[in-house]
């Protein structure tokens, strides 16, 4: 795990796209009904990220990027994560889990009470996968611009749950 900076860009940006591309097709979005989702990430949302503080970290596998994983500190006692991202091919080994247990982290470090994530309401399998981690469901959302609704959840940070 490393942290990325602006020089990194490209590359996170390509990690997002690549990693989030199967939702897209799976959910049936595209540039035109949903150009906000991660699918269709450019350097330049990037570059809005790191101007308000965001934080990313790359995780390699043998060197080669697999991964990427954002934090963003609103306040301080919230933290989000964000763009939590893993390349196909390593998916299913436990590299999203090394993401999220390091925001834990990082988050726990900073003295975070609650870490909060917004998922695809929809997209079941990534719910569970989320409440495994010791997320827990606090409210969905419909947004008239959306074409899904937002599923919030969260995870008490300093917890062991799942972890």
């Amino acid at each position: 795990m490393r942290p990325a900076g602006q020089a990194d860009s490209s590359l996170l940006a390509k990690l997002i796209r690549e990693s989030h591309s199967d939702v897209a097709v799976q959910f049936g979005l595209s540039g035109t009904n949903c150009p906000k989702h991660p699918s269709f990430c450019t350097e330049d949302w990037l570059a809005a990220d790191f101007a308000r503080g965001e934080k990313y970290f790359i995780l390699t596998n043998n060197e080669e990027p697999a991964g990427c994983v954002a934090y963003e500190k609103p306040s301080a006692a919230l933290a989000y994560l964000n763009r939590l991202s893993v390349l196909p091919p390593y998916r299913r080994k436990g590299y999203g889990a090394e993401l999220v247990r390091f925001i834990l982290e990082l988050a726990r470090r900073d003295s975070v009470k609650t870490l909060s994530i917004g998922v695809i309401g929809e997209h079941t399998a990534l719910l569970k996968w989320y409440g495994k981690l010791g997320f827990v469901y606090r409210e969905t959302k419909r947004f008239p611009h959306l074409p899904f609704s937002v599923t919030y959840m969260s995870h008490v940070v300093g917890s062991a749950d799942g972890v």
